[in-house]
Parts: structure tokens; C-alpha cells; sequence
């Protein structure tokens, strides 16, 4: 357990510096006294994503999501909110103290924490191993010296090496309390019957990072010549890692993107490692996979901007080009940069180190149009079907472009580039875009009728369904001014002929409990009780307290409350659209209240009224006679609220 003074402290330090946590994340830009950026939960192409550092939240008025920065690293990196908090903690160097889980206790967590557990244990021990074993320095230690790669860059990146021996790192970890059942299903062991083997032995390792700075999953490089085995070897997919949604180096190399508003894509581990050795950060790998939308999308939460790297091997651009027409797709901004023949992004940042390197991609990186049509041309000029086809390539690229201005541009340049007149280039970007729309309602029908099947055929337990309480407007407009506005003085509150001196958060609570009103919805009737418990406390906040709250549920829905401005048209439209609420407090709070009870009033008739014409039709007299005494008791006090600006009278 932590210690709960230390808990408040993070929390209230990451409350204050929550701009510089979630821009680690996000590219956020100064709007106001806010900041924007576009959201890192869901796709967007108009950033909807807001921080206010003056709150301590952050919210997206797109997909709805929003909290406080510890509640943003429990969604974001799926952490627990005991392992954001020791985040933070490490962040802000607050030493935490914490026993030692034992290796009963390390059991007991949850599947992805003890997965996360040990691939930070694998880490560790593919590096002492490295550096600390004769044949870690003399096979793996070896082979980084020789691809120039110095132990400051070794210890950056985690390296390792994982020996030869066949249970090596398995039979360890065992020992040292790590279920073998974790270590198979991250993929560091491969359990198969009787036999037990290290997945990644005789390599040297390259540990896959979270965002957040967590090893999640391993790259290995076999060093002995097997024709048997892959030349290249990565963990398997898993709980805590999907290799579609991962760039290796983005974790060290994304504030220096947000810096630059750049981002260099290689295609391999070295490749990341001399561009850092030579002085440049701001570069990722996809680790030899085909480029995915998710992996563009954790691109463009740091820049729209990327260059593409490409060694001179024809035949492989030409496979990996697909790239291209995915990342224009999203928005991105591309550049490429082909390096001469024989040469990669590893030799060649060896070769140049900064400055140089620096200089030549300024000077040789040429826009995607440019580049597909230089190298896609070769050996078209004495062939019509071909040079035809390669239009039609380059022109199904542009058509994927979201942006018209971009297009319009792009269609000049190939214009020129091709001899085709621009109006033969937009007719068939009109074609292919009809096409695709027709495609995708296709496919959007089809997925509804999925989806509708599938709902039907899951039912885990379920979460309460808020949509049900039928009060839930009018109940979140009275918690917005309990916790906005509860601190401030309501004035002089007449109560059973005594004059009372109140604040907003005293007199709803009090014309709540005095009616006996709960709410349907668990949250609300949380807030309630946790802000009652707590209305005595000096210096007590509630939209501190509840933006901070452990329940990522009631931190998002304050959020969300605070960071809105709910009208109900009957309140507001009386006194137009000049005054704040907190200069109107005196007529607003009871006025809410009075909106509550009016609504929970009316609800209670239209019941009353359903049940009283099944009685009718049953024939049941006496039960008519009841129920229509409760009609008419319902019916004064709906219309004495309907009359009254409130049952209190501030003065």
C-alpha cells in the first residue's frame, strides 16, 4: 500500500503540471488559457481534445472522455491507478515507499500487471547478462561493438543478449517467484509437453517500450548462421503487446518530435540507434512490418509531419510503399528520403553524424508525388499500358487524401510531372471516391448488422445503464452547481420561518434530504454522499476533490460537468444570455432544484395515470378510488412547483 498522504501529493502536483504530463503524449497547442490537440483515445482529423490547467482536466468534447492527468495514464497506458500513481511519483522524484511484493503476493495481481512484471525482469536480466557473463561480452557485447553502438546507447535502449543455453532466462525467472504460465504468454518461453525453452536464446535483444517507458514485448537478432532460423525474431502477440499499434523508439523519441514538429520512419532497430548516436531523436522504426493506421496515428499525436527513410534497394521500397498512400490517408504530411545505393539509415547516420545528416535530408528529401513518380516511371517510356498504369497509381494515391486544398496542389504537380491535363486527373479522383464511398456504406451496413448480432450473443455483467434514470439531465445540472459553485454563499435561506445563512452546496443538500430524493444512478448518488461526508472539512474542494477521485467513473463525469455549460432553456431563457451563472446563483440553485422536483413530480403522474386505466379496465373500483386521490395530490404539487421559483425564498 501507498501511503495516502503521498497519493494527495502526486496527485495534486500532476493537477498542476498536467499540460507537461499529457504533452509527453500529445501535441498540444495554446488556445486561450487552454491548450488543444487532437484526441489520443479516438480518430479525429479537428482536434476536440482540451487540457485546462487552471481545472487540472483534460476533456474531449469529440469521444467524451476526460479526467485529470492520473485518470489520462490509466486510459492511456492502460495502467492501474496504483501504477500511475508510482508513474507520477517517479516522474516527480517523490520516493514511494512500498514493500517488496513477495512472489505469492506478485501472483495475486491481475494478468497484465504480472505481465508487465516480467518482461521489466527480462529486461533486466538480457542486460546484466550482456554485460556481466563471459559470453554476454564476448558474443553479444561483441556484435553492438562492432555495429558501432556504444554502451551509453546499449544502457539508453535496454540492449541485451540471451544465451545460448536452452532455459537459460526460463529456469531464473522461476526461481525468482515469475509464474511459467506468464512467461509463455508474454512469449519469453515456449512451453510445448515436457520441454521448457527460452524463445529468444543465442540473440541479442532489443526491448519493445510502451509509450510510458514500459518493455512490453522484445526483438532478438540471431548472431550464428542457421538457415532454419529467422534472421529476426519478435515477441508474440499478447495481452500487453500489439505489434500493429507499437513504434520502436517512440518512447525516447517522442518529446524531441513534438520539439522538431518532425518524425523520421526507418524500418529497423539499428537504424533508431545510430540516428540517437549521431545527435537525431526524433526517429521511430516499424521494426520491418508493413506500416498500420494505428502506428500513423500514435505518429500523428506528436506531428502531422513524418520523412520516410528508404536505403537504395528498389525492390524493397517498391514492397513497402503501400506505406504511403495509408499515411496520406490520415492526414499526415510526407516527405521521402532515398538513400544512395548500398547505403541504409544506420551506415549513413555512422557515416555523417549530425550536421551533415541534418543537411542532406533538407536537401534531398523530395514531396511523395515526386518520389513515386521518379521511381515508379523507370522502364514506362516505351510502354502506353504501363505509363497508363502508373497515372492510375498516382492518381488512387492523391484520391486518398482528406484534405482538398493538398489535392488540388498534388493534382497540379502530377499534372506536370505526367502530361495529363488536371480535369482527366480529377474525373478519375471523382471515380475512385464514389467508388469508395459506395464501398464503405456497404461495409458500414454490414458491420451495424455485426454489431446489433453480437450484442445479442455476449452478455457479460453488465454496468448500470444510465440511460435509463430519467432524471439524469436535470441530476447533472444540480451536481454542476454542487460542485462548481458549492463553496460560494447563497445568502440568507428562509427555512420553517428562521433566516439561515447558507453556501450553494449546504442548500442543495439540505432540499435533497429533506425530500428524500436518491438518484437511480449510482455515481450521482456517490457524489452526493462522499460531498456530504466531507462539507464540514476546512479548505474542502469539490471539484478538486472529485476531478482527483480514485473512481476514473466520477473523475470523468466531474470532468465532464465542469468543463461543459448545461442550460435547461426554462432556467436560463428568462434572464438572457449576458449574466454568468455565478451572478444569477440566488434564482439558479433553487431553480434547479425546483426542475428536479418538477420532472421526478410528472413522472410519478404519467405512472399513476398508466396504472389507473388498467385498474379501469380490470373493473377494480376501491384501487380507481385511491389512485385517483393520489392523482389529484400529485396534481397540486406539480402545479404549486410549476407556479413557485423554488420552495425557499433567498434573501
Amino acid at each position: 500500500m501507498i501511503d495516502q498522504a503521498t497519493v494527495d501529493r502526486i496527485i495534486e502536483l500532476a493537477q498542476s503540471r498536467i499540460t507537461d504530463i499529457i504533452s509527453e503524449f500529445v501535441n498540444l497547442k495554446r488556445r486561450g488559457v487552454n491548450y488543444i490537440g487532437n484526441c489520443p483515445f479516438h480518430n479525429e482529423k479537428t482536434p476536440s481534445f482540451i487540457v485546462s490547467p487552471n481545472k487540472g482536466i483534460f476533456k474531449c468534447f469529440g469521444c467524451g472522455k476526460g479526467g485529470n492527468a492520473v485518470n489520462f495514464l490509466m486510459e492511456h497506458e492502460q495502467l492501474s491507478f496504483v501504477d500511475a500513481i508510482k508513474t507520477l511519483g517517479r516522474k516527480f522524484h517523490i520516493v514511494i515507499e512500498e514493500k517488496e511484493p513477495s512472489p505469492e503476493e506478485m501472483a495475486q495481481q491481475n494478468e497484465r500487471e504480472s505481465m508487465m512484471l516480467v518482461t521489466e525482469y527480462a529486461a533486466k536480466y538480457f542486460t546484466k547478462t550482456l554485460f556481466e557473463t563471459d559470453e554476454g561480452q564476448s558474443v553479444g557485447l561483441g556484435y553492438f561493438k562492432h555495429r558501432g553502438i556504444s554502451d551509453e546507447t546499449i544502457r539508453k535502449f535496454q540492449l541485451g543478449y540471451s544465451p545460448e543455453q536452452r532455459d537459460a532466462l526460463t529456469k531464473q525467472a522461476q526461481e525468482h517467484g515469475y509464474k511459467l504460465q506468464y512467461l509463455e504468454k508474454t512469449g519469453l518461453s515456449i512451453v510445448r509437453d515436457d520441454y521448457k525453452g527460452d524463445r529468444f536464446r543465442g540473440r541479442v535483444i532489443f526491448p519493445i517500450h510502451s509509450l510510458s517507458g514500459k518493455v512490453i514485448a522484445f526483438g532478438g537478432r540471431i548472431l550464428k548462421s542457421d538457415a532454419k532460423a529467422a534472421k529476426y525474431l519478435n515477441s508474440p502477440e499478447s495481452e500487453i503487446y500489439h505489434k500493429s499499434r507499437v513504434l520502436y523508439g517512440l518512447y525516447h523519441a517522442r518529446q524531441e518530435i513534438v520539439k522538431q514538429d518532425r518524425c523520421y520512419l526507418v524500418e529497423g532497430y539499428t537504424d533508431v540507434l545510430s540516428f540517437h548516436q549521431a545527435g537525431i531523436t526524433n526517429v521511430v522504426a516499424s521494426s520491418g512490418t508493413a506500416l498500420t493506421v494505428e502506428q500513423i496515428r500514435l505518429m500523428a499525436r506528436f506531428s502531422p509531419n513524418v520523412t520516410i527513410i528508404y536505403d537504395g534497394d528498389t525492390a524493397g521500397i517498391k514492397a513497402s510503399i503501400r506505406g504511403i498512400d495509408l499515411l496520406l490517408e490520415e492526414g499526415m504530411n510526407i516527405k521521402v528520403l532515398l538513400l544512395p545505393d548500398g547505403e541504409d539509415p544506420d551506415s549513413f547516420a555512422k557515416k555523417l553524424g549530425k550536421e551533415k545528416l541534418n543537411s542532406y535530408i533538407a536537401e534531398h528529401e523530395t514531396d511523395f508525388i515526386k518520389f513515386k513518380t521518379s521511381l515508379l516511371l523507370e522502364g514506362t517510356e516505351n510502354d502506353p499500358v504501363k505509363r497508363a498504369q502508373l497515372i492510375q497509381d498516382i492518381v488512387r494515391t492523391i484520391s486518398v487524401i482528406p484534405d482538398p486544398i493538398l489535392i488540388s496542389v498534388y493534382v497540379k504537380e502530377c499534372s506536370k510531372l505526367l502530361n495529363v491535363e488536371e480535369p482527366v486527373i480529377y474525373t478519375e479522383i471523382r471515380k475512385l471516391k464514389s467508388k469508395k464511398s459506395s464501398k464503405n456504406a456497404g461495409r458500414s451496413t454490414q458491420a451495424e448488422a455485426t454489431t446489433a448480432s453480437s450484442a445479442q450473443s455476449i452478455s457479460p455483467k453488465p454496468l448500470p445503464n444510465l440511460s435509463t434514470n430519467p432524471l439524469e439531465t436535470e441530476e447533472r445540472e444540480v451536481l454542476r452547481y454542487l460542485i462548481k459553485y458549492g463553496n460560494e454563499k447563497l445568502g440568507n435561506v428562509i427555512i420553517d420561518d428562521k433566516e439561515i445563512e447558507m453556501s450553494v452546496g449546504e442548500y442543495i443538500i439540505h432540499s435533497l434530504k429533506e425530500d428524500e430524493l436518491r438518484s437511480t444512478n449510482p455515481l450521482h448518488d456517490q457524489i452526493l454522499n462522499e460531498y456530504e461526508e466531507n462539507i464540514s472539512t476546512p479548505g474542502f474542494l469539490a471539484h478538486r476533490y472529485f476531478v482527483s477521485h480514485p473512481n476514473p467513473l466520477i473523475s470523468s463525469l466531474t470532468t465532464d460537468l465542469i468543463a461543459r455549460e448545461y442550460q435547461l432553456s426554462r432556467i436560463h431563457s428568462k434572464y438572457g444570455p449576458v449574466k454568468k451563472d455565478e451572478e444569477l446563483l440566488d434564482v439558479l440553485v433553487p431553480r434547479v432544484l425546483t426542475e428536479l422536483k418538477w420532472k421526478l413530480v410528472k413522472i410519478k403522474i404519467d405512472k399513476v395515470m398508466m396504472e389507473l386505466k388498467e385498474e379501469q379496465e380490470k373493473g377494480n373500483v376501491e384501487r380507481q378510488i385511491e389512485l385517483i386521490k393520489e392523482m389529484t395530490t400529485l396534481q397540486n404539487v406539480f402545479k404549486y412547483i410549476s407556479q413557485q421559483h423554488g420552495e425557499r425564498t433567498i434573501i
